[in-house]
């Protein structure tokens, strides 16, 4: 019969490549990839999406502002303004050519 060999139940350890950095544990080492033009354009879209609850709870209801401006707001504040600002980048700076 043949044995097969049986692994070890202890995980074996890799030696760190050459050049391999050692992390420091002080230091996070995730980092969200927003800047300040994504929080202004959050801070818009929350603004408008707001706006839009408030429109929305006008007393008559069936009047321009509750039935009409209302949902504009919501649609724009929740599937335009968010999204753009979520996916907006920094521009890159533009070094001089002399």
């Amino acid at each position: 019969m043949k044995e097969k060999a049986m692994a070890s139940p202890k995980a074996q350890v890799r030696p760190a490549p050459k050049g391999a950095k050692k992390k420091d544990k002080g230091a996070s080492a995730f980092r969200l990839p927003f800047t300040r033009i994504n929080y202004i354009g959050l801070g818009v879209g929350i603004a408008i999406i707001v706006v839009g609850y408030i429109c929305l709870a006008q007393p008559p209801v069936d009047n321009f502002v509750s039935r009409t401006l209302a949902p504009i707001l919501l649609v724009l504040g929740y599937c335009v303004v968010i999204p753009i600002a979520i996916f907006l980048k920094e521009p890159k700076s533009k070094t001089a050519k002399g």
